[in-house]
């Protein structure tokens, strides 16, 4: 056997690449194509991704969440999260990027994926609630933040889910500073037990991962950059320093 063909194989990577299908129907002038991550994605035919950690960064409307939420459809996981086993579909609002991506998986990887998204996570717990004898019925009755710590211990983090991916969207706006300490440590096992993680971040503290990919989306498409380099990290440092600096232009 060929180097490079013991390199394949001993490759864990649950993504290896995201192309763009030949068939797909894309039209550059309409949503998402126009947004310029997603236009970059389909200029590139696709996007590579490094085993372990890598964060998607940048302000609201860089196609952080709709990379993500193509990434993890293509993946067979639910547009409004989700296991491979299944979860609630309530109102399709998702865009064509999962149809339109194609996923070189690593034949090594656990296939056993997981789709946190902030947002619509009721109606995951809701799911879960309506399974005969789940033991995740309880999720309903805890706080929000309670609720993403509980299936970080459970589920995410638990030894017998060892995943081959997980997609967290924007996880941090269910916690507090001391919960996303406990997520920072959490992620960490997960990798070192070979879970790749795609996680959309707001969040200086949880991006601040050693080891992590971070790409950076905005106008310019999608760029590698370190934690240092992040206008994110740059902007909550100036705030955090002097908060009078912003608050002079918007309070009056």
């Amino acid at each position: 056997m060929t180097n490079a063909a013991e390199d394949w194989l001993d490759d864990s990577r649950a993504i290896r690449r995201v192309s763009l299908s030949a068939e797909a129907p894309i039209d550059a002038a309409a949503w998402p194509a126009t947004i310029p991550a997603i236009a970059q994605l389909v200029e590139d035919r696709g996007l590579d991704f490094m085993p372990g950690l890598t964060f998607l960064v940048g302000e609201n409307g860089s196609g952080k969440s709709t990379l993500l939420e193509g990434i993890a459809t293509a993946y067979g996981l639910p547009p409004e999260g989700g296991s491979n086993n299944g979860g609630r579909a309530t109102r399709p609002s998702e865009s064509p990027l999962g149809e339109w991506l194609r996923i070189e998986r690593s034949p090594r990887a656990p296939r056993w994926g997981f789709f946190l998204r902030a947002e619509t996570m009721h109606g995951y717990y809701s799911y879960l609630e309506d399974l005969p004898d789940s033991p995740d019925r309880h999720l309903h009755s805890l706080s929000h933040g309670e609720s993403f710590n509980d299936l970080l211990d459970n589920k995410l983090n638990h030894p017998q889910f060892v995943a081959g991916l997980v997609c967290l969207d924007e996880p941090e706006a269910a916690l507090s500073f001391a919960s996303i300490l406990t997520w920072i440590a959490g992620l960490d096992r997960m990798v070192a037990r070979g879970t790749q993680i795609i996680c959309a971040t707001h969040s200086p503290i949880l991006a601040s991962v050693p080891g992590a990919t971070i790409l950076e989306l905005g106008e310019w498409g999608i760029r590698e950059t370190s934690w240092e380099d992040l206008e994110l990290v740059a902007h909550w440092r100036s705030y955090l320093d002097d908060p009078r600096r912003y608050l002079r232009h918007l309070i009056d």
